[in-house]
């Protein structure tokens, strides 16, 4: 497949930072949140809540250090022989010829989310969208969050190919996990982005989780009025 390294967009979004909100824009006069915050709601709404209502910051972990290491190096590797494109270029073009970029940029305003899709492949017959996570879990909070990179592409593009949503081990070629973008798939991710802008815009409460080994390990427990020794 050809590299297409995707530097900009024929359109453009009115955009403003939230007043409040660390990490919420206000793009088109919606709300609009990061794609990632998907698998962090999934793994604790309340953690939502500290870090970004709050303001609360800590150290990354580890596990978070070596994630961002491994993903700069492909970056790197990739932009050494990628051809720079627009995102329309590279859509049209993948119609007659297959090509694949990384950290590809997708927004929504109509649905208030954005993010960097790891990689994506455009070919003639599908799209598939590869968000790359630690092991070989296909966690619910993983598959919403690529689920969202789909939902934004197809806002995008109107596309009419196949679109697949995968989990790829990182630093590996183990696509783990991978599924069609269905239109009952669609309406899924629909909701739960529903549910995380009322969350944002205070109509529903953070959850957090009931899972005792999370909040143990949680970066937040300090913070955290809910945690028990």
């Amino acid at each position: 497949m050809q590299q297409k390294n995707i530097t900009e967009f024929e359109k453009e979004y009115d955009i403003k930072e939230h007043p409040s909100i660390k990490g919420i824009q206000i793009i088109e006069g919606k709300n609009n949140f990061p794609i990632s915050w998907l698998n962090q709601q999934g793994y604790c709404e309340y953690q939502i809540y500290i870090e970004y209502m709050k303001g609360i910051e800590t150290v990354p972990t580890p596990e978070m250090t070596h994630g961002s290491a491994i993903h700069n190096q492909l970056e790197t590797i990739f932009k050494q022989d990628a051809t720079p494109a627009t995102f329309e270029e590279a859509v049209e073009a993948s119609k007659e010829t297959a090509s694949m970029s990384r950290e590809c940029f997708v927004v929504a305003p109509e649905y208030g989310i954005r993010g960097y899709i790891d990689e994506i492949w455009m070919k003639p017959t599908e799209i598939v969208i590869i968000d790359d996570k630690p092991g070989r879990t296909p966690y619910q909070s993983t598959m919403n969050q690529v689920r969202a990179y789909c939902l934004a592409y197809k806002n995008m593009t109107d596309e009419t190919r196949t679109i697949k949503a995968a989990l790829r081990e990182r630093g590996t070629d183990n696509l783990f996990w991978i599924e069609v973008f269905t239109p009952e798939i669609e309406k899924e991710i629909k909701f739960t982005i529903e549910r995380m802008h009322g969350l944002l815009d205070g109509k529903k409460p953070f959850i957090p989780t009931k899972n005792p080994n999370k909040c143990r390990s949680c970066r937040y427990k300090r913070y955290c009025e809910h945690y028990k020794k």
